[in-house]
């Protein structure tokens, strides 16, 4: 989508911090870190909500948030993946995407 501000990052349009980027995903740090480590783990197709992605991407970004997690130094100490659905949920951008948070303990679920 062309108004889409993450496929703009993903076409090069708009700079962000690249962790990795793979066939299905892109990696890079979100610019309103809730941790001290936040990622966004974004497929390269648009979609909306994470239940339209592909098998394939979907387990892509599953099995790369560990190679992530370690390339930021939290694997050892502890992550946590999440998707926001919706607008109920704290969804801003209309593009599915996973969280990758953690550097500090976990402060509850939200």
């Amino acid at each position: 989508m062309e108004n889409c501000l993450f496929c703009r990052i993903i076409e090069g349009e708009l700079p962000c911090e690249k962790v990795i980027e793979t066939s299905h995903y892109m990696a890079f740090k979100d610019i309103h870190p809730k941790a001290p480590v936040h990622v966004l783990i974004v497929p390269k197709r648009h979609v909306e909500r994470p239940e339209e992605l592909r098998p394939e991407e979907i387990g892509d970004m599953l099995v790369g948030s560990e190679e992530i997690a370690q390339i930021l130094g939290v694997k050892d100490t502890g992550y946590r993946l999440l998707f926001n659905i919706g607008k109920h949920a704290g969804q801003e951008i209309d593009h599915a995407h996973l969280h990758l948070l953690g550097g500090a303990p976990a402060k509850g679920m939200y």
